[in-house]
């Protein structure tokens, strides 16, 4: 008999990392439920990305565990690393398209990479990819040639390119126009739900984001200051989640560096 499948595609558990003697994340423990679309939000600095690079394998877990489909990515050799990396897309912040090859071979890389897929295959593959984010037309031209917001659509064909089960976003959002990146967020939620994919993305845009996501995770001081919906989290009465979704200037993330007193600093030159 089969084991049953977790609601989880990803979890984290009592997980622990940090550069050196500087902790990011501490004894933290998330989910990505299978099937949805997952925000990673708080404050820069704050191990989000680093959580994509955990669940990645590019960074491994000082303790705790990083589950994949129920599997250990902490312990596993290259190879396989290399076989659950199969099964995950990636889009990196900006697109990181390759400069010297078109939009198609950017998307074609992958196949290339990492099939033996017949040449027409491949491309029909790369122009149905193109197609889902709206560039079947922009296949001849070079990465110099497109838009950021367009680069970012072509990066996206490129992490689906070979039907993965997780995609993973680093900031989508990030320098878009407001056009591009309405088009980003639909193009994520749409793309989860008609592939069945499961979506996991950082993100500072809170509009955009509080609309397409169905699980929002908000880190802050190396601990997890809340998880649940969306509405969930708009609701949180912690202090500093209040002050993140309400986009407070002043509150437990203060706006003036700690330093002396105004009296200690300015009263230094008055003559007693």
């Amino acid at each position: 008999m089969s084991a049953p499948v977790s609601e989880s595609l990803v979890e984290l558990r009592n997980l622990t990392f940090g550069y050196g003697d500087r902790i990011i994340l501490d004894d933290i423990s998330m989910s990505v439920p299978r099937g949805k679309v997952t925000a990673l939000m708080g404050a820069s600095g704050g191990g989000k990305t680093t959580i994509l690079r955990l669940i990645g394998g590019q960074n491994r877990a000082q303790r705790g565990s990083v589950l994949f489909d129920g599997q250990d990515i902490t312990p596993m050799n290259q190879t396989q690393l290399y076989a659950a990396r199969r099964r995950m897309g990636m889009l990196f912040q900006f697109g990181a398209l390759f400069a010297d090859l078109s939009v198609f071979e950017n998307v074609a890389f992958p196949l290339r990479e990492h099939t033996d897929l017949p040449e027409a295959l491949i491309r029909d593959i790369v122009l149905m990819k193109l197609n889902a984010v709206g560039l079947r037309g922009a296949r001849d031209l070079m990465p110099s040639e497109v838009s950021g917001g367009m680069a970012r659509r072509i990066a996206l064909a490129r992490a689906i390119a070979l039907d993965p089960e997780l995609v993973m976003y680093d900031e989508p959002f990030s320098g878009l126009d407001p056009i591009s990146l309405g088009t980003a967020a639909r193009l994520i939620r749409e793309l989860n739900d008609s592939m069945g994919l499961t979506s996991v993305f950082v993100s500072h845009e809170l509009e955009q984001t509080f609309a397409i996501a169905d699980h929002v995770v908000i880190l802050a001081n190396g601990k997890i200051a809340v998880q649940g919906t969306p509405d969930e989290v708009r609701q949180s009465t912690d202090p500093l989640v209040y002050q993140y979704v309400h986009a407070l200037s002043d509150g437990p993330v203060r706006f003036h560096y700690p330093g002396p007193t105004v009296a200690e600093d300015f009263g230094q030159g008055v003559a007693s």
